[in-house]
């Protein structure tokens, strides 16, 4: 007899869910404020989301008597997320900054599909061990990205959308390339935290 499917509302109430999701709406914020112009809202809102996709596994993995259907489901919806995050943003934050000028619309699709073909290689593949990615994580991008925005005064505005044009470009080569990267464990998450709430108040 099969058994009752869980509806998929119930995998809403699950914490590491929940901060699965609040990451989605930190990336929403942040590709709402690139739209707009408002470069550096736009940068604390990702920067939001990278650290909610680092708890929800931390969550995760402390939490005890998670059913197998949440154990499968919730890496699943981080996946959906993190093309959203590290995919859709970083194209659209570029276009933004280009002012969607159509010469940006080759590197807006290469930061997609390199996000799309990342994404589903791990989900079929995975980690080369528990501590070791092939090619660069697709959420250090935007870490890098954010540090690297902090010397756009420096730069007229013309020059600084090619340098960042290039920047991610270089990042997506990073992101396919067939090397060995470290997963940020332990006391990475720390210096995450710190990282995004020093930043938060530098583009406030």
């Amino acid at each position: 007899m099969k058994t009752q499917e869980p509806s998929m509302i119930s995998f809403a109430k699950d914490l590491p869910n929940i901060c699965s999701l609040a990451g989605l709406l930190s990336a929403l914020l942040g590709i709402y404020y690139s739209i707009l112009g408002n470069f550096p809202y736009a940068m604390i809102g990702i920067l939001w989301a990278v650290l909610f996709d680092w708890a929800d596994g931390i969550i995760a993995r402390k939490m005890k008597g998670r059913s197998d259907h949440h154990k499968a489901f919730g890496p699943q919806l981080d996946s959906l997320i993190d093309i959203v995050s590290f995919g859709v943003f970083p194209a659209i934050f570029l276009l933004s900054y280009g002012s969607f000028n159509p010469l940006f619309l080759p590197g807006a699709f290469f930061i997609v599909a390199a996000s799309a073909i990342r994404l589903s290689y791990f989900n079929v593949f995975g980690m080369i061990d528990s501590k070791t990615y092939t090619g660069l994580a697709l959420d250090n991008n935007v870490i890098i990205l954010a540090f690297f925005f902090l010397f756009e005064g420096l730069f007229d505005h013309a020059v600084f959308s090619i340098l960042l044009y290039a920047l991610l470009m270089i990042l997506v080569v990073f992101n396919l390339a067939p090397i060995r990267t470290p997963k940020l464990i332990g006391k990475w998450f720390y210096i995450l935290i710190a990282y995004t709430v020093i930043m938060t108040v530098i583009f406030l």
